[in-house]
């Protein structure tokens, strides 16, 4: 069965986006641009809340900027054909290889589940994240933590989750100080 992943830039205070709405304290470095790239190669469908979505459409079209260096022209090959799936409510439409849905977070997983093939679920988007944790349909949180503290905003965690006991599978620490940080869901610890 395919696990659910919910990776994000967090910053050390816990919010995927500052208090004005801003995360240019995300933008990656090569070194960490280059394990995103590797990441997304282990992803085989992408869900994605609307403000994600409309964020990531940039990649869309940004193929025509003759400006791009080899790492990004690399992450549009394997970013832009990668299946996707939107929920919103107030999108009509979507562009490239991805389609809408207006409800159903955890009938489109189970689905997604039950389907051949490999590669993750990956999930993105705070909104969207929270509503599968509370379902509990992640399977694995993978935060990349900013050495920034930014005093609000929208958390990486939803305050009203559940507890949930995590296994510390994989941390790796940038030249920029940035820290990565994967954990695997304990579904058979005791509570």
């Amino acid at each position: 069965m395919r696990d659910v992943t919910y990776a994000m830039n967090v910053s050390l205070d816990g919010y995927i986006v500052g208090p004005d709405g801003s995360f240019e304290w995300t933008v990656p470095d090569d070194e960490v641009f280059r394990f995103w790239i590797d990441e997304i190669r282990d992803v085989g469908v992408h869900l994605l809340g609307r403000r994600l979505y409309e964020t990531m459409l940039y990649w869309e079209t940004a193929d025509q900027d003759p400006s791009l260096d080899d790492s990004q022209r690399e992450w549009i090959s394997l970013w832009n054909p990668l299946p996707k799936v939107v929920f919103s409510t107030t999108l009509s439409e979507v562009q490239g290889h991805a389609r809408l849905v207006s409800g159903g977070l955890a009938e489109e997983i189970e689905r997604l589940r039950a389907e051949p093939g490999d590669g993750d679920i990956a999930i993105g988007g705070a909104t969207l994240a929270a509503e599968a944790a509370a379902l509990g349909l992640i399977d694995e949180y993978r935060v990349m933590l900013y050495p920034v503290l930014v005093g609000g905003g929208t958390p990486y965690f939803p305050r009203h989750e559940r507890r949930v006991d995590l296994e510390l599978v994989e941390t790796r620490t940038f030249n920029s100080k940035v820290v990565y940080l994967r954990y695997r869901v304990d579904r058979q610890a005791v509570r």
